[in-house]
């Protein structure tokens, strides 16, 4: 029965278009992100202003995202999802003019132009996440919803495992205008294939509550359901403190010494072994979500860090990113089936947006505190003591959050 909703879900149309384009939307952004944190680093030799980066989009996304999940649960989604990859094309090819360096500009232009196109970004992305977090749960059935968000996580690893090794092989090769085609390319793609989505709303959206009225109850929601806000917290801290991938370019050239090709083979790593892991939850999808199951995984991620943080052999660092991205999938998978099995329909929009909140938090604010804490303790020491934490914050949580170790959730029930 399991197997046989596993591979159903691929059989609806519209599911298979969602699994493509949101393909292309991380392939673009992921291939940007290395392009962007060789560019810079390249110019500057600076880790502080890698870390940067990940401020310059988490800003914006962290200001943008409550209002967005409002907007998306009084509209459609698919057409929030349409305008968001139509607003990041037109971003991505202004980047490529400018940081792709077809028009000629000075470097401290071309690192304003850079940071700026990272900014837009952040806006985007925090309305494509609670509109692809909605469209879920309106194309396929509650009890494929745990096949759908693997077969999802599988699709977007595969994009992150493929992205980031290219770009920097691209980049290696015919530098900056070559690299900065690979993402123009994709997300037009993507564009182009957003428009044959067919997906209709099942619900009649006409009556529309004021929005500080939505958000409050958005809000009130998580803090009702501890299992959702501790899960989200949980994951939130872990990758703040732990996650090392903005540091990945310093690491390339300072430790590793294997350039912009050694870069991509890096930031594939980690999906190489979250897109294995993803693939076998797809065919054998989790009926029965454990919260106790999430603590192992992320203490595993924050061993994991610990270990690349201290290796200085290329092979080795990529065994370390690899398992951290096993244990990362897990992580997500849990996460995300949970969301979905416990969130009302007419909350999807704003509980994602939340959660992206988090997500947003933990990776590109992150990637600040990463930028930040090299720069003071120096880029080995703080990756090593960012695993640490990793292992402390989830000691934390296991003593201080007892419901959360009891919640179970199960995708067959109503």
């Amino acid at each position: 029965m399991i197997k046989k909703l596993s591979l159903s879900v691929l059989r609806i149309h519209d599911f298979r278009l969602l699994l493509v384009i949101r393909m292309f939307v991380i392939m673009t952004l992921q291939s940007q992100a290395v392009i962007v944190g060789w560019q810079i680093y390249s110019m500057t030799k600076n880790t502080f202003l890698l870390g940067l980066t990940g401020l310059a989009e988490a800003l914006p996304a962290l200001a943008c995202a409550i209002f967005a999940g409002h907007i998306v649960d009084i509209s459609h989604p698919r057409k929030i999802y349409t305008a968001g990859i139509a607003v990041l094309t037109l971003n991505t090819l202004g980047l490529f003019l400018i940081a792709g360096e077809v028009l000629p500009v000075s470097q401290h232009a071309l690192l304003l132009y850079i940071f700026s196109g990272v900014f837009i970004s952040g806006i985007v992305r925090s309305f494509i996440m609670p509109a692809v977090f909605s469209l879920v749960p309106i194309i396929v059935s509650r009890a494929e919803i745990p096949a759908a968000t693997a077969w999802l996580s599988a699709s977007a690893q595969t994009a992150i495992v493929s992205s980031p090794a290219i770009a920097g092989l691209v980049y290696g090769g015919y530098g900056a205008r070559g690299a900065w085609m690979l993402p123009t390319l994709l997300i037009s793609m993507a564009f182009l294939t957003v428009n044959f989505l067919r997906t209709a709303h099942s619900r009649d959206r006409e009556k529309r509550e004021p929005a500080m009225h939505s958000i409050r109850a958005g809000w009130g929601f998580i803090l009702r359901t501890p299992a959702l806000l501790s899960v989200m917290a949980l994951d939130m801290f872990a990758v703040l403190f732990g996650g090392a991938v903005a540091m990945l370019p310093a690491y390339a050239d300072q430790i590793l010494h294997v350039g912009s090709e050694g870069l991509g083979v890096l930031r594939a790593a980690p999906a190489l072994g979250a897109v294995i892991t993803a693939l076998v939850l797809a065919f054998h999808p989790m009926k029965r979500i454990t919260a106790i199951r999430l603590l192992w995984v992320v203490a595993g991620f924050g061993v994991c860090m610990i270990g690349f943080g201290l290796s200085t052999m290329f092979w080795l660092s990529i065994l370390f990113l690899v398992l951290s991205g096993c244990f990362d999938s897990v992580s997500m998978l849990i996460r995300s089936t949970m969301m979905q099995l416990l969130t009302p329909e007419n909350m999807r929009g704003r509980i994602s947006a939340i959660n992206s909140m988090f997500i947003i938090s933990s990776n590109e604010i992150g990637a600040f505190e990463s930028g930040t804490a090299a720069r003071f303790l120096g880029l080995v020491p703080s990756v090593v003591m960012g695993g640490v934490a990793t292992l402390l914050i989830v000691a934390a949580t296991a003593l201080l959050s007892p419901k959360m170790r009891r919640t179970v959730v199960e995708a067959n029930k109503e």
